[in-house]
């Protein structure tokens, strides 16, 4: 059994996501998009499933610094897990500002910033490369003398902490927003309008922003996002866009010089004959609308569906996932994968899409065929054909998504 917190609280995550929905609904506010959501969760089960073969980043490269560097050995008391805890999200700011302030380490930070909605489900939206560029921050709590075990459990409270200031249904909340970190201060944090562009970088206490100069108080309603919208709901895509924008531009930039400031300077820094630096731009609210795409009722309902069935055999799957081979975990990761990225697909119209899904139903049928016929598992072989044809049914046909698309 998984003792990680976040994956503990998954159950807790989707409860606040049903309540934000009730009070969509209750409210009539337009708080959700179904497509936009999906790709947010999207995001988080890639990022979660690749972290499980780069966790010896973030694991195991601070219990290796612990091991041979430690200065001290500090308890695990609950007065050494407060101080501890401060120290992660100290940690945590520093880590966050840089991921927003550094062009390479963007790359894997500016996923959670691409939604243009803001509620519960855009905190599941994670970058699965952020742990490239962050988790070398904290090796100052391994060398003071912090147990990785006590790390990895404080720092994942440090995380579920921030789930619920993704929201705007909660307003400002007096003197509690003197200290710590709250929906109007991450409101500001995710607006793309100039500025508030790299501000609020706390994660529990926003005192940190104030003693290095990145606060901002929430005045007129951010406009979210980032400032070149990713317009896509495949959470592959979303992962390598940025870095693919870079690989383009690479050429364009002469002299070592300079390609290091391409890499370690602000997002939007150029060299002066290729413009110098982009400034972000104020954003028209008269004239600004999000990415949206146009898809039958019937083929949410089906994307839907699908992704019920992928969230649960995720969940399954990052709780037991330590007691499977490695290769088995490489299958499972890749099948979880390809549903989601089949989803966006179908919800972005594009060509591929009812090929791939078509596809993927037809491989998935002959899996849980095989393993029922290896294993004795009768039971697979009726749950395998009845998800084939229950598939089927639901999919509306090409044609009539193609017409609405238009």
């Amino acid at each position: 059994m998984n003792i990680n917190p976040i994956i503990l609280s998954i159950p807790i995550y989707f409860l606040l996501i049903g309540i934000e929905l009730i009070i969509q609904w209750v409210t009539k506010k337009k708080l959700y998009r179904l497509n936009d959501a999906v790709t947010n969760i999207s995001c988080g089960i890639t990022q979660q499933l690749s972290g499980i073969f780069l966790k010896v980043l973030g694991v195991g490269a601070y219990a290796l610094v612990y091991h041979y560097f430690h200065i001290f050995e500090i308890p695990s008391t609950w007065y050494w897990f407060i101080v501890l805890f401060i120290g992660a999200d100290f940690f945590y700011y520093w880590a966050h500002r840089m991921s927003h302030e550094i062009n390479l380490f963007w790359g894997g930070h500016v996923v959670h910033h691409q939604s243009e909605d803001y509620n519960f489900s855009v905190a599941l939206r994670q970058g699965s490369f952020q742990i490239l560029w962050t988790f070398f921050f904290y090796f100052p709590l391994a060398i003071i003398g912090f147990k990785p075990v006590d790390f990895v459990f404080v720092s994942a409270l440090v995380t579920v902490y921030q789930f619920w200031i993704h929201t705007e249904t909660i307003n400002k909340m007096g003197w509690f927003e003197l200290v710590f970190n709250t929906p109007s201060h991450h409101r500001v944090h995710h607006g793309r309008d100039p500025k508030y562009i790299d501000k609020n970088h706390a994660g529990v206490f926003i005192i940190w922003d104030k003693m290095f100069g990145t606060f901002q108080k929430e005045e007129e309603k951010p406009t979210y996002g980032i400032t070149k919208p990713i317009n896509s709901w495949n959470p592959v895509w979303v992962n390598l866009d940025h870095y693919a924008q870079m690989v383009k531009q690479w050429p364009q930039i002469k002299g070592i010089n300079n390609k290091l400031k391409f890499l370690f300077n602000k997002p939007g820094w150029l060299p002066e004959e290729l413009g110098g630096y982009q400034a972000p731009q104020e954003v028209d609210k008269a004239t600004y609308t999000k990415y949206h795409t146009q898809t039958p009722t019937r083929l949410n309902a089906y994307v839907l569906f699908q992704y019920i069935i992928a969230l649960g055999i995720t969940a399954l799957f990052l709780f037991n996932y330590s007691k499977l081979d490695v290769v088995y975990q490489i299958g499972a990761v890749l099948s979880i994968m390809v549903t989601v990225v089949s989803a966006g697909a179908l919800l972005d119209n594009k060509s591929w899409g009812y090929p791939m899904e078509f596809s993927r139903l037809i491989v998935f049928l002959v899996i849980g065929v095989f393993i029922a016929f290896m294993y004795s598992m009768s039971w697979l072989y009726l749950a395998s054909v009845v998800y084939l044809i229950l598939s089927i049914v639901v999919l509306p046909s090409r044609s009539k998504s193609a017409e609405l698309a238009k």
